[in-house]
C-alpha cells in the first residue's frame, strides 16, 4: 500500500498537473475521487481546512493536507526527485 494519497476531481487540470509528476517520478499513490459538489467534499476538508483539490497526502513525511498543486509539485520533486 502506497503512503502517498491524491485527493482529486477528474478533468481538474490542477490535479492532472500533480498526477504527471507522480508519473514521472514513478511514484505509487492512491487516488480518492471527491464529489464535485464543494459542499459534499467533507473528507477533504477534515484534512486540509478547505474544499479544493488536488490535496496530497504523504504519511512517510507527515504531510496531511497539502493543497495548491505547484506547491505539490516543488514538494514531490525536492522529495523524491534525483
Amino acid at each position: 500500500m502506497s503512503n502517498l494519497t491524491l485527493y482529486e476531481l477528474s478533468g481538474c487540470p490542477y490535479c492532472k498537473k500533480v498526477k504527471t509528476t507522480l508519473a514521472d517520478l514513478d511514484l505509487d499513490y492512491e487516488s480518492i475521487e471527491v464529489p464535485r459538489s464543494h459542499s459534499q467534499r467533507t473528507k477533504v476538508e477534515d484534512i486540509s481546512d478547505q474544499t479544493g483539490v488536488p490535496v496530497l497526502v504523504d504519511n512517510d513525511h507527515d504531510v496531511h493536507g497539502m493543497a495548491e498543486s505547484d506547491d505539490i509539485v516543488a514538494y514531490l520533486e525536492e522529495t523524491y526527485g534525483s
